[in-house]
């Protein structure tokens, strides 16, 4: 973490922060994206230290509002709160700066490791390291359904809603959009016949404390270009569903309709529409998708994919990069002498469909959250999507976890080698609170032991 990251206020307690200039936000946002490893919860923590505490340009009580509105839309809540505190301090152009600048250093890093995994994949060394890092991501699965559900299955209901989710998509193979619409209808009745059972856990509640005056207070008016105005909420939705259609047009006029490059449009538009629960949840809809149905990748080469998400900065779903980059790459979309513009494009493609809505739903839906302070909340639909999202991610571990260590296969043949370091890392997570990158780190070293020691 950088020394600007994680010091102390060195404002006095009863005076306002300074206006903050454009160019003083850029390069906030900029180390932000560099630096922010260890997943939404990690994210959120380095922007409620620095902005709430450090520097106060924006109170407790505001960052939490803008937070909890964010928790309610489908897409990397972490990235769509740097949107939201960026569009309110400057505008629509500080909201686009601070979400590209949160994406975009994670999205070349991912672009030079998918090329390396490709093209120096099979040397001993890095088949080694990844080897050791595969059982690492099902714990970091496994890890995330026990936070995830530790929140959210707060009663029997709820417990029983995210086992049946979890049969729907893992034993039946339901698509993970019937399953959230199902968990939505749920919610909806539920609310209504056992609105106590069905209330919201408060995931993020927290006692409000305040650390001095804040740039944007708690009574801070919304700036002029945050009030709700009808014209100006059609206005950016408009915009950004014709940018959609032009680039998934365009992409059909130049390449085809049954071409990978526009089959990524459409498919990572809808999976970002879906991404309720985090990336976590959604990642099994990608991997049905991307592996089951348009064959872009392996299963084998998914798991390596997360492995590699896991160690970069940034949201967990620029995954989709790697996705991207891989499906290019093995389709060839740009033809066989162009492998790296192939992979490079298809990262793109996957990178700009997945993030475009989360763009749209903030500086369009922003100025509305801001006319109704205090009047945001989850809703019973939420809750039970909430739940059902525990059950989904329980089932990816299972997918990834088959695949790791064959246990669908006799007993014989299981990688207990693997199952051994992915027992380790679970408890390394959970009992002693590891840190991702630090589990990745050991892990990978772990590997390549294993893969060198010749009694092993």
């Amino acid at each position: 973490m950088s020394k600007e990251i994680s010091a102390a206020s060195t404002l006095p307690p009863d005076s306002r922060p300074e206006p903050v200039r454009l160019s003083e936000a850029v390069g906030y946002w900029l180390t932000l994206g560099c630096i922010s490893f260890g997943g939404p919860t990690g994210q959120i923590a380095l922007m409620h230290a620095d902005l709430v505490e450090r520097k106060r340009w924006i109170s407790e009580q505001r960052f939490l509002h803008a937070l909890n509105y964010c928790m309610l839309l489908p897409g990397p809540e972490a990235m769509q709160l740097a949107v939201y505190i960026g569009w309110l301090m400057h505008r629509t152009v500080g909201g686009i700066i601070a979400g590209l600048l949160f994406v975009l250093p994670s999205l070349l890093v991912l672009i030079t490791l998918s090329w390396a995994y490709l093209a120096f994949g099979d040397l001993p060394v890095i088949a080694g390291v990844l080897y050791g890092i595969k059982p690492a991501v099902v714990a970091i699965v496994l890890a995330a359904a026990w936070r995830v559900g530790s929140r959210a299955l707060k009663n029997r209901w709820l417990i029983g809603i995210a086992a049946l989710a979890f049969i729907g998509i893992a034993l039946l193979h339901l698509p993970f959009p019937l399953i959230i619409g199902i968990a939505a209808l749920i919610g909806l009745i539920g609310g209504r016949l056992r609105p106590d059972d069905f209330r919201p856990g408060g995931a993020h509640a927290a006692s409000l404390r305040s650390y001095g005056p804040a740039l944007i207070d708690d009574n801070t008016p919304p700036p002029e270009h945050a009030r709700f105005r009808l014209k100006s909420v059609v206005m950016t939705l408009t915009i950004g569903v014709a940018l959609a259609l032009i680039s998934l047009v365009g992409l059909s006029l130049m390449f085809g309709e049954k071409n990978p490059l526009t089959q990524m449009g459409w498919f990572f538009t809808k999976a970002a529409l879906l991404t309720f629960g985090g990336a976590y949840a959604v990642l099994p809809y990608v991997y049905q998708g991307a592996v089951s149905s348009f064959e872009w990748l392996t299963p084998a080469q998914m798991i390596d994919g997360l492995a590699l998400g896991e160690t970069t900065p940034g949201p967990l779903i620029m995954i989709v990069a790697f996705v991207g980059f891989v499906g290019g790459w093995t389709k060839e979309v740009l033809g066989p002498l162009t492998l790296f513009a192939s992979g490079a494009t298809g990262a793109l493609v996957a990178t700009f469909f997945t993030f475009l809505p989360s763009f749209v739903f903030i500086l369009a839906g922003g100025p509305a959250v801001e006319a109704t302070r205090d009047n945001i909340r989850l809703t019973a639909p939420l809750t039970v999507i909430s739940a059902a999202v525990v059950g989904v991610i329980l089932s990816l571990a299972v997918f990834f976890a088959d695949a790791v260590f064959h246990w669908s296969q006799p007993f014989a043949i299981w990688d207990k080698t693997a199952l051994l370091i992915a027992s380790l890392g679970t408890v390394a997570l959970l009992r002693f609170k590891w840190s991702t990158p630090r589990l990745i780190a050991v892990c990978a070293v772990a590997g390549l032991v294993v893969s060198y020691v010749p009694w092993w």
